[in-house]
């Protein structure tokens, strides 16, 4: 989704607020004045009575979504099986710290990410080159390297942390030169008429139990369809930067993260994925996945 609803909810609770104070300061009184004399019912301007009953639901809203926890929907399968395409989860909005509204700059830290997490952030763009200057564009070919980034929100889990050395070369994760070691499950299993899980069964996926660190969590393999971009690579240095972290979905072959665009940026995330509250799976509601706590 390409607009920034963050930034419309805080705008619109801005004006709002800003019509109703406006009111009371310098209209209502002499409003009430007016009526009381002429022994007529106090009415408010059509704008006002808006602002006055949805300025306190809108900032409502707006400190939940902000401080507190905010819904998602997974739009894509890059995080299968983990996540399905359908699923609503919640993000917990205080894990990392408090961030002020559709600006995002951190104003509490609370806490780091750690390696494993699963991570909602903005999408910061491919890493291009532009006069010597690497910057950050949306088109991901480079060939406008001033195209604008859009306003997305992305979803992924974090694999480097900053000061890791990373490597990946096909399955094979190294950290810091430790092999991350994984455990085949089995072959996926899913439903043939939905457009994701039919191409992980034509290309013969296989899902893995992967040990990263303290958190064990479920990959999808499928070497058949694609062939990412090993790490280290032009875009991914052998160590992480400072401020910056690796993300990689877990279908971990149909998944455009950092291998393609870098580093995700600290101050691009927006919150910790930790359940799935509602999931949706075509032909109706999935309620075996609902209430699900995301490792």
């Amino acid at each position: 989704m390409d607009f920034d609803f963050s930034a419309i909810l805080l705008g619109l609770t801005v004006v709002f607020g800003v019509v109703w104070a406006l009111d009371r300061l310098f209209f209502y009184k002499a409003r009430m004045t007016k009526a009381v004399a002429a022994g007529q019912e106090v009415r408010e301007p059509v704008a006002v009575d808006w602002a006055r009953s949805l300025f306190p639901v809108m900032l409502a809203v707006l400190l939940l979504r902000s401080f507190v926890a905010e819904p998602f929907r997974i739009p894509s399968g890059s995080m299968m099986p983990t996540l399905d395409v359908g699923d609503f989860i919640l993000v917990n909005k205080f894990t990392y710290g408090l961030r002020m509204p559709a600006f995002n700059n951190k104003l509490v830290g609370l806490g780091e990410p750690k390696r494993g997490d699963v991570v909602v952030f903005r999408f910061p763009g491919y890493i291009c080159t532009d006069g010597g200057k690497q910057v950050r564009s949306g088109d991901q070919s480079c060939a406008d390297p001033h195209a604008p980034v859009p306003s997305q929100n992305w979803i992924k889990r974090i694999i480097g942390l900053p000061g890791d050395r990373v490597e990946m070369h096909g399955d094979q994760l190294l950290i810091n030169g430790e092999p991350v070691n994984a455990d085949e499950v089995g072959p996926y299993v899913g439903n043939p008429k939905r457009d994701e899980s039919r191409l992980m069964l034509e290309m013969g996926a296989t899902v893995w139990n992967e040990h990263l660190g303290a958190v064990n969590h479920l990959t999808a393999r499928m070497p058949a369809y694609t062939t990412p971009p090993p790490i280290p690579n032009q875009r991914v240095p052998s160590e992480v930067p400072a401020g910056c972290y690796l993300v990689m979905g877990d279908n971990r072959y149909n998944s455009t993260d950092s291998r393609w665009w870098g580093c995700m940026p600290e101050e691009n995330l927006a919150g910790k994925a930790f359940l799935i509250w509602l999931s949706l799976n075509g032909s109706g509601v999935a309620f075996d996945r609902m209430g699900r706590i995301i490792h």
